[in-house]
């Protein structure tokens, strides 16, 4: 399907000549010789924006010749001019435990606007939408070279009624392609093979057009690509089906904070480190809603994988995004990875023709800045609850040790004997450490390392302690590729890292269970077990329910955390193990040089391997290619299906929105504290059967080695309802000490969240829920969201709120307030037996603040001011329809 583009902005269309070929594109130098404003000190970001702008203008777009004009004055105003724009990313990514809900809510908006008199065909994704299967695959099995193919079996076993209902999607929909299970990690596959840097399409009137590559993603790691000069970042399934169907996301003009990176890397230290250190300046810094541009000499010298690992963290260090403009750097990367050398001729000619271009001269204006001499970076850490705190490994034993004493308030030095084993368990042992995730598995420098400490520590004889799950599960499969052409896939199994697939696995909490022996002593010791992950994520209950204390690292320390088998110790100056012959292992005796990596980077990350594994990616294996499915038009739900049911968002929907209410007379469902994350409101990992979802299995004579995880029953609604609020380690203030999805019913008595929902939702009662700081940070799971409002939840009220999960209340009819004045739920003394209402929202305005009167148990009131985060106008209109959903099902079925 050709882009649509504005009908009257040829004063910016021009033409550029690549390789003997003329191809049209919108020149920002035109925009300011037509007078619309002087643009050349924007970054780089933000002129991805404003050639979007400039693209739309006019033609129905929403976009003004005012809006092209305010990027003009926002470098006059020295970094700031929060306008409200129309911006239409190019393509979507989704990976598939936040692409089932989406394809679900596809499929339930064609039954409903069959159901408004319109036509099925309607719903079609109007923009490119790729699917990574990525999310499904558990390490049930490790440790042996059988752990690959037993791990794939299961997840087929496990997952085939979602594949079977993605495989009809892909034949039902327009625009939507399927990358198949055991090809890689979304992200990884979007760096590597799907983005182009600078995207060509045909016109409405036939003729091609060159533009930034951008997109949106399901999955907040998105901003990965921005290490190619790819602008994208995550947004929640609701905000992306909107994007898909034609609906523009709305945003403010950003604040960009330039981050200057000079000097160098020391012997030592890895990309990981880096952005370690990145992730705690950035988080201290305040960049919640902004975009962050890194610049600076030291790009002459940073690699993009390591630049990929900086922004695939954007969503640890808050910002929307972490932008690399297009520099030599892009060029060899493009090249390195199979792409056309037309391409990569049009990027660069692109670039500089259109001021995209890093050169020596690249001196743009930036809202704030920071600097960092990548010299000063150690050797580091991060955990055990957040990725942003950093720990230097010379600190780690001392800072773990405190920890124990301070947030996990249990002793040192207690000893469990475990059944059958001649060793014990004690805190801190490692009992899992998996080389994974997106983060860093697309770091050729760091896994080439992690191979290399393999290869020296098998030299010696050494191998993981006994009571350590080890995992490797790449990113792609040209991660394979080149340890296997290193030799170094050999020397990774001999300390137990086989491979064991290619997915997210530990770090999206499908670590699998760890040998129920040492489950069972870590239970009765009441023991404080670790894991250490190469991934970005560490938040409470994600990794293992056995696990209290995870640590993010480079792949290199995690295997030697694996050799060393604790946290407690110095990794960087202690002995780690003792050798075949007795004689003690330092860290510095397995370490590899800088020299040796590169070399070996070098020899082995080749151009043909790319293209190799990437020749067939939409074609999959056997047992991809021999999932059965319908070619209908419509879904045909199965009634028995546990893991798809039809949702309730559009069943019996009018043709008309309603109006915004007042909230009157709500009851408190929890209390929150801070950092409350996505993995708090919505777990992704396991499930017990004394669980709400759970026992919603039993009931339907699911056994419990079939119940899988949250995430991958995100296409059934009663379990995610039931999954809300249900992290193992949250805790609702509500009650005194209780960890777990617990709060008090109508009766007073301490249920669950899901039964007292039930039962204020059938006395007609609304709901609300309180918080902290930062609520709603991690993952850009729509779940969150819709489980919040399933529950009945009309208002949450928090300090403030991370951007995405903000946009996915809006999105599900849901409003965000903040307190104001200094008010919290702490000064205001909440308990949850209150009664809220909140007023003025019957004429509400953007960012107006309300009047909220909180009515406490002995009768008496207090009126406070809550600022509504209804952020935009077209927020509103979401609100009133019930959701954007409903919003964009409405216009289509009138259209």
């Amino acid at each position: 399907m050709p882009i649509t583009v504005g009908q009257d902005n040829a004063k910016t269309r021009k033409t550029l000549s690549v390789n003997g070929k003329s191809i049209s594109y919108y020149s920002i130098p035109a925009a300011t010789e037509a007078g619309f404003g002087d643009f050349s000190k924007l970054p780089a970001a933000l002129k991805v924006v404003l050639e979007n702008m400039l693209r739309f203008e006019d033609g129905g777009f929403s976009v003004s010749t005012d809006d092209i004009k305010a990027f003009g004055e926002w470098a006059e105003k020295g970094g700031k001019n929060p306008r409200e724009i129309a911006y239409r990313p190019a393509r979507v990514l989704m990976q598939d435990f936040t692409g089932v809900p989406a394809v679900v809510d596809l499929a339930a908006m064609r039954d409903g606007i069959v159901g408004l008199k319109g036509s099925a065909a309607k719903i079609n994704p109007l923009v490119p939408v790729d699917l990574v299967i990525d999310h499904s695959v558990m390490i049930d099995e490790f440790g042996n070279p059988r752990a690959f193919q037993m791990n794939v079996d299961r997840e087929y076993e496990r997952n085939m009624e979602r594949y079977q209902f993605l495989k009809w999607g892909q034949n039902a929909f327009n625009n939507f392609r399927v990358v198949p299970p055991g090809t890689g990690i979304c992200h990884q596959v979007n760096l590597e093979y799907l983005a182009q840097t600078v995207w060509t399409d045909t016109d409405q009137n036939g003729e091609e057009v060159a533009y930034p590559d951008t997109l949106v993603g399901t999955d907040s790691h998105t901003t990965m690509v921005n290490g190619a000069a790819v602008l994208g970042w995550g947004v929640g399934g609701i905000e992306a089906e909107a994007a898909m169907l034609g609906q523009p996301i709305s945003m403010l003009i950003p604040e960009v904070i330039g981050f200057e990176l000079t000097g160098e890397m020391v012997e030592g230290t890895t990309g990981t480190d880096l952005v370690l250190k990145v992730v705690e300046m950035l988080r201290a810094k305040g960049v919640v809603g902004k975009f962050v541009e890194f610049y600076g000499t030291g790009l002459d010298r940073l690699p993009l994988a390591d630049r990929a690992t900086i922004a695939n963290m954007a969503p640890e260090y808050g910002a929307t995004c972490g932008f690399f403009p297009i520099d030599d750097e892009t060029l060899r990367y493009l090249r390195n990875t199979g792409r056309d050398e037309d391409r990569i001729a049009l990027v660069e000619a692109y670039a500089k023709e259109n001021g995209f271009w890093r050169g020596a001269d690249y001196a743009p204006v930036y809202t704030d800045t920071l600097s960092l001499d990548m010299s000063s970076i150690v050797p580091a850490i991060s955990g055990p609850k957040r990725p942003q705190d950093y720990v230097p490994l010379t600190n780690a034993k001392a800072a773990f040790r405190q920890e124990m004493e301070e947030t996990f308030k249990r002793p040192m030095g207690k000893e469990v004997a475990v059944k059958g084993e001649d060793y014990t368990m004690e805190s801190g042992k490692v009992v899992i450490a998996s080389i994974t995730s997106c983060t860093n598995t697309s770091n050729p420098y760091v896994m080439i390392g992690a191979g290399l400490v393999a290869r020296k520590a098998a030299a010696l004889g050494l191998d993981r302690k006994p009571w350590v799950k080890t995992s490797l599960a790449p990113g792609s499969q040209v991660v394979s590729a080149y340890l296997e052409a290193a030799g170094l896939q050999e020397d990774l199994d001999k300390v137990g890292f086989n491979l064991v697939g290619y997915g997210c696995t530990t770090c999206i909490g499908n670590s699998g269970p760890i040998q129920q022996e040492i489950s069972e002593a870590i239970a009765e010791g009441d023991l404080v077990a670790t894991s250490v992950l190469s991934g970005n994520r560490n938040f409470e209950g994600r990794i293992s329910p056995d696990v209290r204390a995870n640590y993010l690292a480079s792949p290199p320390l995690v295997v030697a955390y694996a050799l060393a088998g604790t946290m407690d110790i110095d990794l960087a100056t202690d002995v780690i193990a003792q050798d075949k012959d007795g004689n003690d292992v330092y860290l510095k005796d397995i370490w590899p040089s800088t020299q040796e990596v590169a070399e070996l980077v070098e020899q082995t990350v080749t151009r043909e391997a790319f293209q190799s594994k990437y020749a067939d990616v939409f074609k999959g294996d056997e047992k991809w290619q021999a999932v059965e499915t319908t070619d209908a038009e419509t879904y045909d739900w199965p009634a028995t299906s546990t893991y798809i049911q039809n949702p309730p968002y559009f069943q019996g929907m009018g043709t008309e929105p309603g109006t915004i209410e007042n909230i009157e007379g709500a009851k408190v469902l929890a209390i929150l504290g801070d950092m409350v994350t996505t993995d708090h409101i919505s777990p992704a990992g396991s499930f017990a059967t004394t669980t709400p979802a759970g026992q919603y299995l039993l009931e339907r004579q699911v056994q419990p080695r079939e119940f899988n995880s949250y995430g991958s029953r995100r296409g059934n609604h009663e379990i995610m309802m039931r999954g809300t609020f249900a992290n193992i380690r949250i805790k609702n203030e509500m009650l005194d000490g209780v960890e777990g999805g617990y709060t008090k019913g109508p009766d007073g008595e301490q249920t669950s969240i899901y039964e007292a929902s039930m039962a204020h939702q059938a006395n007609g009662t609304p709901l609300v829920v309180f918080g902290g700081e930062q609520y709603g940070a991690g993952s850009s799971r729509d779940w969150a969201a819709k489980g919040t409002a399933l529950l009945g939840v009309k208002a949450v009220i928090a300090e403030n709120f991370e951007r995405i999960h903000r946009s996915n209340l809006v999105g599900m009819g849901v409003i965000p307030f903040e307190f104001t004045a200094g008010d919290t739920r702490k000064t205001l003394g909440l308990t949850g037996e209150e009664t809220v209402s909140i007023h003025g929202l019957d004429t509400i305005q953007p960012l107006q603040e309300v009047p909220c009167d909180i009515t406490y148990a002995d009768g008496t009131t207090k009126t406070i001011t809550l600022k509504c985060r209804i952020d935009t106008a077209p927020e509103i209109e979401y609100i009133e329809h019930g959701g954007v959903l409903h919003y964009v099902l409405r216009n289509l079925a009138k259209s």
